[in-house]
């Protein structure tokens, strides 16, 4: 067991000074266990027997993934890159079972007792083991065709002075300012304060309201393409936009990954190249 004679010997001592009992005899050539010793072994062994049975079953669990899987990820992230593909999750995993905790703040992920977390690159926590789970994304400033048809279109992010540019307001109350970056320099980077007439946090609720003609919106394009793909949004100023870095999914460690824990990147990297190839497309 890796425990010295002398060291058992110790522990045994102070067992028996704590319960005021002897358990042992004990002579320079042989032991026996005391009536006291009997009792206390023939009580704790079936005790004893579940300890080395549950630690013998971690060792060899089944390497299929099983069990709960708890995520901690924002809205977005959950909404775009987790929900459309739960049925063919859960077909491939049928032992596996989700618990997605969306939180738009920063979060520890073992101290609210996730096994994993997706979060932007930039907004990594520390000493956490990140891999990539989309290519790099752009904002897209988008509206309706009805609201084009009246109000027409901006040519440059100057022109957003002249439209309904609806607001995004952060966890934090801080007001998300539009991003952008110069066509031919797209180092040189700057933000528009938006103007309009509504602000909400919730970033479905301001996509709603482009969809209703309301005002113009910047999102993520990820979170809007299916928008986009119908028609129902069109995109503007796309020459303006300013890539950034894309979702990371994050772990406590690479060492004696669970297999659930394996399970969901290997999907999600699957899924980050079929989000890679659409993109060219």
């Amino acid at each position: 067991m890796g425990v010295s004679r002398a060291a058992l010997s110790q522990n045994l001592k102070a067992l028996e000074q704590r319960l005021n009992v002897k358990l042992l005899y004990r002579t320079t050539r042989d032991m026996s266990l005391t009536d006291e010793g009997l009792h206390l072994f023939e009580a704790l062994q079936p005790a004893l027997a579940s300890i080395e049975r549950a630690v013998r079953n971690i060792g060899t669990a089944p390497s299929e993934p099983a069990g709960l899987l708890r995520i901690n990820t924002s809205r977005v992230a959950a909404k775009s890159l987790l929900e459309p593909h739960l049925d063919e999750f859960f077909s491939r995993y049928p032992k596996l079972k989700l618990e997605i905790v969306m939180d738009d703040g920063m979060s520890n992920i073992i101290a609210d007792g996730c096994d994993a977390g997706i979060r932007l690159g930039e907004h990594l926590a520390e000493h956490m083991v990140a891999l990539p789970i989309t290519p790099m994304l752009e904002m897209a400033v988008c509206g309706s065709p009805a609201y084009f048809e009246a109000h027409g279109k901006p040519q440059t992010p100057a022109d957003l002075t002249n439209h309904n540019c609806l607001s995004y307001r952060f966890v934090n109350g801080s007001i998300f300012h539009w991003e952008f970056a110069e066509p031919e320099n797209k180092s040189r980077t700057f933000v528009v304060e938006p103007h309009g007439c509504l602000t909400t946090n919730d970033d479905e609720g301001m996509v709603r309201a482009g969809l209703q003609s309301v005002g113009l919106i910047q999102h993520m394009e990820l979170a809007v393409r299916p928008h986009l793909k119908a028609g129902t949004l069109v995109r503007v100023l796309e020459n303006w936009s300013m890539p950034f870095t894309g979702f990371y999914l994050y772990v406590p460690s690479r060492e004696q990954m669970a297999a659930k824990v394996r399970a969901l990147i290997d999907f999600l990297v699957e899924k980050r190249e079929a989000l890679a190839a659409e993109s060219i497309t």
